[in-house]
């Protein structure tokens, strides 16, 4: 991955416990605080759940997940489910993360047999490999398990810095090793979740991010806050080291305590450093640039390239030139160009202009600027040669996502990963003179079968009119009989769009009958930024209609029935499927609520509370708290009303959505359903927001997931015995 795009990911949103013998959940006292919001009163009747510290709740949250242990237990094919998607997830290797530096290939790799993803690099493409980091080693005699959360490699290849953190925390401690030997030097820095690190040429030092230290009174929302780039020497002390950007570095760039910062280098613009101050979630952000010779610090006079107002949410950088990827007054995306020793954005040279497909990334390399497409769904790439001439299309092997594209700006040529639906990843690398892509053999082909399964993309009408697309994926010579157990997921926030790929363990859902569909829904990128702001803030409900939607087209045409449907939803794709389920109850046999955020009013104060405000909005406004409190599925659980089955799942180590919040709806789901359907809370003592979960901690919480879903949607031989409901 090239160093410069390496940009810091703001905060967007299994050791089982012993299983008790009890025959219901604990009963959750109610102890109600009233908010008022600008003249509106809010009831909140379990916001004791969230002191997570406090030991009646730890004991309430226990007792839930043993209770929830023991019913996922009695579900007859729960461990044969288990066992199949074991050997699903074993079948083959699994590469990603590449980046290619000195040379030198580095790539994190998951193989059969092993828990958990490692590093590993090669000299050439065809040399043997070699393991540099490996997680499994580190676990603790307790059995916490440790994970590789990123890593860098300097310029030349020879150093790597990498960041480990324990049990999905995502709390990073940033290490630095030998490439050839993989021996690791003393160099230990903690705080460093965001690190980003970038290399500079003495291949000795690297710009980073750290974190602020708390104080053991500070509130949650402190913990992303005042965030500050410090520059590293090898054997130096990163308690002394240099602050060189970031909140309070300079007073000529506004940098906000809830900001994130990063200062980057590349070797394809060699003269210059980049400044980025990025707000929380937002997409857009701010770019300066200095001269490399400038040694900045608190008096170092940066150039402003863009702000905010010009809507650019990508970069990459060659020669004296920045390359921008800008929205503005192009929905679906456009390319500017500009100096980066005298910008002057007003008046850039639109490099790439804005067309019907959507620009959804640019990356540089030695020959061209890469430029990533999204066309209906498909993944297409071009080429923009810095000689001159037109854009060039790139054919690709087959038809589907782009998972990944990688230049180095010291060589020609790119490395792509290309998946879809039924095909699996394979890594390709493109000859800049020629255009021809050849399989790089990083990973071969999954020996998981999908020949009997197929996909189809069609388009479900959503409240207002709009054409939602929708993904579907079944085995071929599905019997349309409205039979069918189905698993409709969406997401619909940030501007991400959720592309094809491919997943070996969902083949285990599949083979037994199953549909597994994705609505696209607004509030992803799948239509440029227009689609992003149609389903944000005060537009949120278009996310929920449009999910809404897709579950209506698959009933409508027979793939299934509302007894037979599901719907899911993970992190910020909480919202959308709470609000689908509280706004349409009856159209759910079932529903997964994993890492969700449920409780919108109350996500500002959780540590990614402030981060994400550009996204959801704040309830310090007015309409802020209406578009939350629409948006706040909790919120909107009514008593006596015959929900689905939920299964909501948490990690005590979550740092994206805190637990609480998926204690909170699930106390008040037990006591508002008239269903007599379960309502369970799964908690992972050893994972966090799932970044960072082991392969095994995946699977078994896959094996709950169906198992939990073929029960509820009447799959036959999945009704427990003993009483369980």
């Amino acid at each position: 991955m090239r160093q410069l795009i390496a940009v810091v990911l703001p905060l967007l949103l299994l050791i089982p416990a012993v299983a008790s013998a009890q025959s219901e959940p604990p009963k959750t006292p109610v102890r109600a605080v009233i908010d008022n919001y600008f003249g509106t009163n809010v009831v909140d009747a379990y916001r004791w759940l969230e002191n997570t510290s406090d030991p009646e709740v730890i004991a309430w949250m226990k007792a839930q997940n043993d209770y929830t242990r023991a019913v996922l237990a009695r579900i007859p094919g729960r461990d044969d489910l288990l066992a199949r998607i074991k050997s699903l997830d074993n079948a083959g290797n699994v590469v990603s993360a590449l980046q290619v530096w000195g040379g030198h290939y580095f790539y994190y790799k998951t193989e059969p047999g092993s828990d958990n993803r490692k590093l590993f690099v090669r000299d050439t493409l065809g040399s043997p490999e070699r393991l540099l980091v490996d997680p499994e080693k580190m676990t603790t005699a307790d059995g916490k398990h440790y994970s590789i959360d990123y890593f860098q490699p300097s310029l030349d290849g020879v150093y790597v810095a990498y960041g480990i953190s324990i049990g999905g925390s995502e709390e990073s401690v940033l290490h630095v090793l030998l490439s050839a030997s993989g021996k690791v030097l003393p160099d230990s820095i903690d705080r460093a979740e965001f690190a980003s690190p970038s290399w500079l040429p003495d291949g000795k030092s690297f710009f980073y991010t750290r974190a602020q230290t708390l104080s053991a009174d500070a509130p949650p929302t402190a913990k992303y806050q005042k965030l500050k780039v410090y520059r590293h020497t090898l054997g130096g002390d990163p308690e002394t080291e240099p602050l060189v950007f970031g909140f309070g570095a300079n007073p000529k760039v506004n940098v906000d305590e809830n900001d994130f910062s990063n200062l980057l280098f590349s070797p394809g613009a060699p003269g210059f450093m980049i400044g980025l101050v990025i707000h929380g979630v937002q997409r857009e952000f701010d770019i300066y640039a200095v001269p490399f010779d400038a040694n900045p610090g608190a008096k170092t006079t940066w150039q402003k390239i863009a702000d905010q107002s010009d809507a650019v949410t990508g970069l990459d950088v060659h020669g004296s030139e920045v390359y921008l990827l800008s929205h503005k007054d192009a929905s679906r995306f456009q390319v500017l160009r500009t100096s980066l020793g005298a910008p002057d954005l007003p008046h850039a040279a639109v490099a790439v202009p804005a067309s019907e497909v959507v620009i959804t990334g640019i990356t540089a390399a030695a020959d061209a600027l890469y430029v990533q497409d999204l066309d209906g769904g498909i993944g297409r790439l071009r080429r923009l040669p810095y000689s001159g001439g037109s854009i060039q299309s790139i054919k690709l092997p087959f038809d589907g996502a782009i998972q990944s594209l990688v230049t180095n700006s010291n060589e020609s040529g790119a490395w792509l990963e290309l998946v879809s639906w039924t095909q699996s990843p394979l890594w390709y690398s493109l000859d800049a003179k020629t255009d021809k892509l050849t399989d790089t053999a990083l990973v071969p082909p999954s020996p998981v079968d999908y020949s009997h399964i197929e996909s189809e993309e069609v388009k479900a009408k959503s409240a207002d009119g709009t054409m939602v697309p929708l993904s579907i994926v079944h085995q071929r010579g599905l019997t349309m009989d409205s039979s069918h157990p189905t698993w409709l997921t969406g997401y619909g926030a940030y501007g991400i769009t959720y592309d094809p790929s491919f997943n070996p363990i969902m083949l285990a859902f599949l083979e037994r009958g199953g549909v597994y569909a994705v609505a696209h829904v607004r509030g992803g990128g799948e239509y440029g930024e227009d689609w992003h702001k149609a389903g944000q803030k005060l537009t949120k409900r278009h996310t929920i209609d449009d999910f809404i939607a897709g579950g209506e087209y698959l009933i409508e045409h027979k793939f299934t029935s509302a007894v037979h449907l599901s719907g899911e939803g993970t992190s910020a794709g909480g919202i959308t499927i709470g609000g689908a389920i509280t706004q349409r109850p009856e159209m759910f046999g079932a529903a997964l609520i994993r890492v969700g955020d449920s409780d919108s009013l109350r996500s500002e104060t959780m540590a990614s509370g402030p981060a994400n405000i550009p996204e959801f909005g704040t309830v310090t406004e007015a309409d802020g708290f209406k578009a939350l409190f629409a948006m706040d599925a909790y919120q909107h659980v009514k008593a006596n009303t015959p929900y689905p089955a939920v299964l909501l799942t948490t990690g005590v180590n979550d740092p994206r959505v805190a637990p609480w919040q998926a204690a909170k709806m699930t106390a008040r789901l037990q006591a508002s359903t008239s269903s007599g359907k379960p309502i369970l809370l799964r908690v992972d003592y050893d994972a966090g927001h799932g970044i960072g979960s082991t392969k095994s901690q995946r699977d078994t919480e896959f094996a709950d997931a169906i198992a939990f879903l073929f029960w509820q949607l009447g799959v036959k031989g999945y009704a427990p015995t003993g009483g369980a409901k």
